[in-house]
């Protein structure tokens, strides 16, 4: 009774659509003195490539006997137009951090160099030494305040 059966390869898409795939009738001998006991035969069965990404589905298959049908678990396929295309940006970036720092670091070097040689005394100005502010200062210090008028701050300040 179970040894003429019948294959069907299957796939179901994401509308819920069958689609048979392949197809093939069995009838296997059972040799002497196996005839009631259990046997497991495999069956292999491989799918050519894919064509299109529309071959994104469960694939199935199940035996089928006189009055038994039995259908195996399925195994989900996603078919992609690419392939998986590992994407690494690692050195893109580090590359890009880099070149942004150094130029930070030039551009707010020569800003630094520009304002102190901006901030630094013309040569038509006298600028006063440091005896010349301590000098300065004690002459401010010995003056007595007007009342009339506020008294200016220190030359130091």
């Amino acid at each position: 009774k179970y040894t003429k059966f019948s294959i069907s390869y299957y796939w179901i898409n994401s509308l819920g659509q069958k689609t048979s795939i392949y197809h093939r009738s069995e009838n296997v001998d059972i040799p002497s003195g196996k005839e009631n006991e259990t046997a497991t035969i495999s069956y292999n069965h491989r799918i050519m490539p894919l064509q299109t990404t529309s071959s994104t589905g469960t694939y199935y298959c199940d035996v089928k006997w006189n009055d038994i049908q039995i259908m195996g678990k399925g195994v989900f396929v996603l078919a992609r137009g690419t392939g998986y295309v590992e994407t690494s940006y690692g050195w893109e970036v580090l590359v890009t951090l880099t070149a942004l720092l150094a130029v930070l670091s030039i551009t707010a070097t020569a800003l630094l160099l520009w304002k102190r040689k901006a901030m630094s005394c013309p040569q038509q100005v006298l600028c006063p030494r440091r005896n010349q502010v301590n000098i300065l200062r004690q002459k401010v210090e010995t003056q007595p305040p007007s009342a009339s008028t506020p008294p200016s701050p220190p030359v130091y300040d």
